[in-house]
């Protein structure tokens, strides 16, 4: 989809409706986010082909400023079919919230919920934001599945449930009064049409036939059958595995030493390196501030070996990884505690707290932290602290609260400090060969 106009398909009283949303938008020193529609009205059609057609021949609404409208308007039909996560059943949604809370039901309540409220604010419909600012604990659905466990997280889920379905059908008159569907000419609508047919055939034709199916699956089960033979063999093996990594981890090296073997993914490429704490302060694998990184275990292990040029070399047991470098023995057995992905989290952030992958996004803090109070830099802690934006959503995405308000978006103000403190922690490490 071309630059951030976005097709969406609401679910509303009287069927389904497709139009275009713009998410927040910057113009100079002012921010913007609208629909497709003009002044008070919201348009809405009946298909994506109605839609098309529109586009193609409007110029009077309140998107054509936007950067990317003249993309949008370039666009093959096919191009402006909502996804899956565009597609907002809205009166639906007193039976989603009824529903057990699991994290697929939360997940589509959350959506639902945000367009909902974004729908308010950029039309200005008071039903609707009088209904969220009054009612704090909707911000509880935007933590995923953690505060809805044991008997008082049922309890929220049941007010929350209650309080939609004394509200909600105040919410879908307040945005059906706003629909609008604008005439259409007929033939660009039957031009769109053709188009969505081509896609749709072209579609079909990439999917794989019956027979082919049924072969590919007839390969399967004779692969099966071939290998079943060997079950019991593979059983036994299974059982020499588990001994041996239990003798693994009765004599851990690494604990021994206490010195972790760390692997860090950036945008850039996947590195190793090693970190210990020496009291509470860290110490990573370089100097100045500088973290070493490699590539590969073969070149982490000779420089283990040749160099002692790092502020590992001072820790008394370095000795003993120097070592087993040395004379070939050491392995670098990263557990997942000490992986830390970082590409992603900047998309993550801005698209609100639930969408969080909370464990990544709790380590890479601890590598960003760890790596700036080893270069004795307290931008990462100032960046973070409660009373910044980037903190409070930081802190509330791993530690979520239902009893206190959830951070509101748009989030990318904190998404941009974040891409700061990964830019600066990336150039703090050397690459080594």
């Amino acid at each position: 989809m071309a630059g951030d106009i976005v097709p969406i398909e609401l679910g509303l009283t009287d069927g389904n409706i497709f139009t275009l949303w713009a998410p927040r938008w910057r113009e100079g020193d002012d921010e913007w986010e609208a629909f497709l529609g003009l002044d008070e009205d919201l348009y809405g059609f009946p298909g994506v082909a109605e839609l098309a057609a529109f586009i193609r021949n409007d110029d009077d609404n309140d998107l054509v400023e936007h950067p990317a409208w003249e993309t949008v308007v370039g666009l093959q039909a096919d191009e402006l079919v909502p996804d899956d996560r565009h597609s907002y059943d809205l009166v639906g949604v007193p039976e989603l919230a009824a529903e057990d809370p699991s994290p697929e039901v939360i997940a589509e309540l959350e959506d639902a919920l945000e367009i909902v409220r974004i729908l308010g604010e950029v039309c200005e419909l008071t039903v609707i934001t009088k209904f969220f600012n009054g009612n704090p604990i909707l911000g509880a659905v935007t933590t995923g599945t953690r505060n809805f466990v044991g008997r008082e997280g049922v309890d929220l889920w049941v007010r929350i449930g209650r309080l939609i379905a004394k509200h909600w059908d105040d919410v879908i008159d307040a945005i059906d009064d706003v629909i609008s569907t604008p005439k259409v000419d007929p033939a660009a609508v039957e031009t769109a049409e053709a188009e969505l047919e081509a896609a749709a055939s072209a579609e079909d034709e990439d999917e794989p036939a019956d027979d082919d199916i049924e072969l590919v699956e007839g390969a399967a089960a004779a692969t099966s059958d071939e290998g079943s033979d060997d079950t019991d063999d593979s059983d036994e093996d299974d059982d020499h595995d588990d001994e041996i990594d239990d003798d693994i981890d009765d004599d851990d090296f690494w604990a021994g030493v206490g010195i972790d073997p760390i692997r860090i993914v950036t945008s850039d490429g996947e590195y190793l390196s090693l970190r210990c704490y020496l009291g509470d302060d860290p110490v990573f694998l370089g100097n100045n501030g500088k973290i070493f990184v490699f590539g590969s275990s073969r070149s982490l292990s000779r420089f283990l070996a040749d160099d002692d040029d790092h502020d590992l070399a001072d820790v008394s047991t370095f000795d003993e990884v120097r070592t087993g470098a040395t004379d070939g023995s050491l392995e670098f057995d990263v557990i997942d505690d000490n992986v830390y992905v970082l590409p992603g989290l900047v998309d993550d952030i801005a698209d609100g707290p639930r969408r969080m992958d909370r464990n990544q996004l709790d380590l890479a803090v601890e590598l960003l932290t760890d790596a700036a109070d080893y270069a004795d830099d307290d931008s990462v802690n100032e960046a973070l602290g409660s009373t910044t934006p980037l903190g409070w959503f930081v802190d509330y995405a791993i530690n979520p609260d239902p009893k206190r308000m959830a951070p509101s978006p748009p989030f990318e103000n904190e998404s941009e400090a974040w891409r700061a403190l990964v830019h600066d922690f990336e150039a703090r490490l050397v690459k080594k060969s």
